[in-house]
């Protein structure tokens, strides 16, 4: 079968998941790209349904590749996507990452991606967060939303000491962590993290800058490195 209609219902609905309201009422989602597809069957994800362009000698149903590009969230379009079903964990350690009102979805794939690379046992999204799942954030985890745990939660929620990421306040970050579960609390990208969510956590710390601040990704994956870091001898 190909598709040869932009009116073809298959083609409606991955439309329909570019927008977070259609992936929350379907609890699906869409990755672009041969490299996110791989990643996806190497992390052990069946595709609900894989589209691939006309002629890309490329397995799946075969889509006319001008279709496919408008589809597409690519600007040059792409050759394969497919569709998957969300998976949602429970937060887990031994070090996790909180995000709260982290909104930008570039910034969420990329800590999600981070996450990944230091061996960090899930993401936790909080109140205010870009959905881990739309475009942009896939995309920005390259491939990594498919490895690492996604949870949804609360400070309330989190495995073992809970350490609040802010701009020149608390102790500085040091690490590694002596043992036991940990959670690196990430406050969004402009105000950071609210006042009760820091009377929460049982310390409070900032990474030592030489400028002004960090954007989100970069400081949850700095806080990362140093968190999981081997001390030289």
């Amino acid at each position: 079968m190909t598709i040869e209609s932009p009116h073809n219902a298959k083609l409606k609905e991955i439309r329909r998941l570019a927008r977070r309201r259609g992936r929350e009422q379907s609890g699906r989602f869409v990755a672009e790209g041969e490299d996110l597809l791989a990643a996806a069957d190497a992390a052990g994800w069946r595709a609900l349904e894989r589209y691939v362009a006309v002629g890309s000698g490329l397995a799946g149903t075969q889509v006319e590749p001008e279709l496919l590009a408008r589809v597409s969230g690519l600007g040059s379009g792409t050759r394969a996507l497919a569709v998957y079903e969300q998976r949602w964990a429970a937060p887990q350690g031994p070090l996790a990452v909180y995000l709260h009102g982290v909104g930008d979805p570039g910034n969420v794939g990329t800590i999600v991606r981070s996450a990944h690379a230091f061996g960090a046992g899930s993401v936790v999204l909080g109140p205010g967060c870009a959905d881990p799942f739309g475009p942009k954030a896939v995309r920005a985890s390259m491939g990594a939303v498919f490895s690492v745990p996604l949870a949804r939660g609360g400070v309330e929620d989190l495995p073992g000491r809970t350490i609040a990421l802010a701009a020149r306040s608390g102790e500085r970050l040091q690490g590694p962590l002596p043992g036991g579960e940990a959670s690196i609390l990430v406050g969004a990208e402009r105000t950071g993290l609210p006042e009760d969510v820091l009377a929460r956590a049982d310390a409070v710390a900032h990474i030592a800058i030489a400028g002004e601040s960090l954007n989100a990704a970069m400081a949850a994956t700095v806080a990362l490195y140093e968190l999981t870091r081997v001390p030289t001898a």
